[in-house]
């Protein structure tokens, strides 16, 4: 059974950091592309950042700059680093490996506001 569980989210002020955390077991990260989404209450999900197999990382041109994603291969975990954070940077973020599947994490939650 393969099981997506991502953690690290939180109530911050605007300008600070947080780091997620998503954790796979039943997949091995390294053979798929991974991603990391978002979505704020009354939107649709959108596409934040893209860690492709080779290494190749994209981002919205919304956190471009401010976000980073990662993996670690041992830990079989993709992170995303969020510095400078804004409230519109407020959503469930969700993580997501997709190769012929496409497998998803529960959420977790963002919040950014002073």
């Amino acid at each position: 059974q393969v099981q997506l569980v991502e953690s690290g989210g939180g109530l911050v002020q605007p300008g600070e950091s947080l780091r997620l955390s998503c954790a796979a077991s039943g997949i091995i990260f390294g053979f798929y592309t991974l991603n990391w989404h978002r979505q704020a209450p009354g939107k649709q999900r959108e596409l934040v950042a893209t860690l492709t197999r080779d290494g190749t990382t994209n981002y919205a041109d919304s956190v471009k700059g401010r976000f980073a994603i990662s993996r670690d291969n041992a830990e079989n975990t993709v992170y995303l680093q969020m510095n400078n954070l804004k409230p519109e940077d407020t959503a469930v973020y969700y993580c997501n490996a997709k190769q012929l599947n496409d497998y998803w994490g529960q959420g977790t939650q963002v919040t950014v506001s002073s």
